[in-house]
């Protein structure tokens, strides 16, 4: 499966597209500041400080369809930056789910789990790493985003 060149909207009101992250190995991650698993977002930053210069990057997508985020895309980048540093890529707050469901995740919630299950997202934090060559991989909420099976994908798909 390929992710189509959906827009996005970043949190600071700039455009972009997915296809601008091309070539690169993607861990897309909806969040939540507000969510019992949001110390994911220092797993998630530590990964982009490792391997971001070698050809990954998150992508963070704050979504508030488990009512655990906050209101305004000013307040979740002022939280993401104070709190944990973030320096990764994230879009403004975005459906995820239901009728609404952003594109990205229109193409995303396709792919199928280890169990050999797709569909709606479950939670916050569900992650989906994009490689390069357009495989999906997707990991429920609780596996850590720093989970040797993430990490093992990562690295065999970036450049040394």
């Amino acid at each position: 499966m390929s992710i189509p060149n959906v827009e996005l909207t970043m949190l600071n009101g700039s455009k972009a597209n997915f296809a601008d992250f091309a070539g690169k190995a993607i861990l897309v991650v909806n969040v939540a500041s507000r969510c019992g698993l949001t110390p994911q977002y220092e797993a998630l930053e530590a990964l982009q400080k490792k391997y971001g210069a070698r050809g990954f990057t998150v992508l963070g997508v704050p979504s508030g369809q488990f009512m655990q985020e906050l209101k305004a895309n000013d307040d979740i980048a002022e939280y993401c930056s104070t709190t944990w540093g973030v320096t990764f890529p994230m879009t403004e707050k975005t459906p995820v789910n239901g009728r609404g469901r952003h594109a990205l995740y229109k193409e995303l919630v396709k792919t199928k789990d280890s169990m050999g299950l797709a569909g709606p997202i479950m939670w916050n934090f569900e992650k989906f790493l994009v490689l390069p060559n357009g495989k999906i991989h997707r990991f429920r909420p609780q596996t850590q985003p720093d989970a040797p099976e993430i990490v093992a994908l990562i690295e065999a798909n970036l450049a040394s």
